[in-house]
């Protein structure tokens, strides 16, 4: 079967009206007979398909790429005991695939880049379950951390405490509710250090990192108090009539929203003390009690 070309021109007359030879293996120019190449490879699949489901089931596309897997997910892979025709194979050859598949991992694991990111993936995978983030969070907090290392931020420096930073940069980036405290209690470095780590992080690769809105922590904090919906609902709406009088900015948002779900409370009819309340999110009571004397004034001056 013969298929025209366009996209190439013949060297002899110049005319791009080339036809491949399939049946041949030759490409061959329509116009002056010029063969051009006769080594062309079919590149069709070899099967045939009648339905769409067919199609995608049988392709040969390799596997995705995976930020989460220190070669991309990419590698050459030695497993199975069977040959292509189903039988097994002798004991020797068994022997000789095992003894590929170690120079295989040793290969890839002799140099430093592929060495940091096979421990810095294992160490995001174990966080990432103490967290409970999905999937998406997981591969582009990998993706992040692939970009610090190419750039040599991680020279001198601890791989759990940026493995730690990517992961809260990416929750602070998806506005996804996890502290800093809760990363730093998940991972094995203190702190501080993972706050340093951070800054560093979005310092040097220029991270355009959203404010954290007070809103995104309601549903958190009343999920784990264990309120009506409609109190967390009219938490919400304090928190926005604050937000329009400009009540918000320079405020640490875990503690304001405290403030609006403690005040809906006792709008609510809801019996639940300070200390709960900041014990839910993450604060201290004397934290909730300033952000509340705030939260009222702004309030009670609007009304005014």
């Amino acid at each position: 079967m013969n298929e025209p070309i366009e996209k190439y021109a013949c060297a002899s007359c110049g005319s791009n009206h080339l036809i491949r030879d399939i049946a041949t293996g030759e490409e061959i120019c329509s116009n002056c007979g010029l063969v051009l190449s006769d080594d062309v490879l079919d590149t069709r699949p070899e099967w045939r398909a009648f339905t769409e489901s067919e199609r995608r089931s049988r392709s040969r596309a390799s596997v995705t790429s995976a930020k989460m897997v220190f070669v991309n997910g990419l590698s050459t892979s030695f497993s199975g005991s069977r040959d292509c025709r189903g039988n097994h194979l002798d004991l020797e050859v068994i022997g000789k695939m095992n003894r590929l598949r170690r120079y295989d991992n040793r290969s890839k694991l002799d140099d430093t880049h592929a060495r940091n990111l096979s421990i810095a993936m294992s160490e995001l995978e174990r966080m990432i379950a103490i967290v409970h983030l999905p999937d998406t969070v997981k591969e582009n907090a990998a993706l992040l951390y692939r970009r610090a290392l190419k750039q040599d931020l991680i020279r001198g420096r601890s791989i759990d405490a940026f493995v730690a930073a990517c992961i809260y940069a990416e929750c602070r980036r998806r506005q996804i509710p996890r502290s800093l405290k809760e990363i730093s209690n998940a991972s094995t470095r203190m702190l501080s250090e993972i706050s340093r780590t951070y800054r560093l992080l979005v310092k040097e690769l220029n991270l355009k990192m959203p404010i954290d809105d007070p809103m995104k922590f309601v549903s958190r904090m009343a999920s784990r108090l264990k309120v009506n919906r409609k109190t967390e609902q009219h938490a919400v709406e304090i928190l926005k009539r604050a937000k329009e009088l400009q009540g918000l900015a320079g405020k640490e948002p875990r503690g304001i929203a405290a403030a609006a779900l403690y005040i809906s409370c006792i709008e609510m009819k809801e019996k639940r003390i300070q200390k709960d309340i900041a014990t839910a999110a993450g604060t201290t009571e004397v934290t909730l009690r300033n952000r509340l004397r705030g939260l009222e004034t702004i309030l009670n001056g609007a009304n005014d």
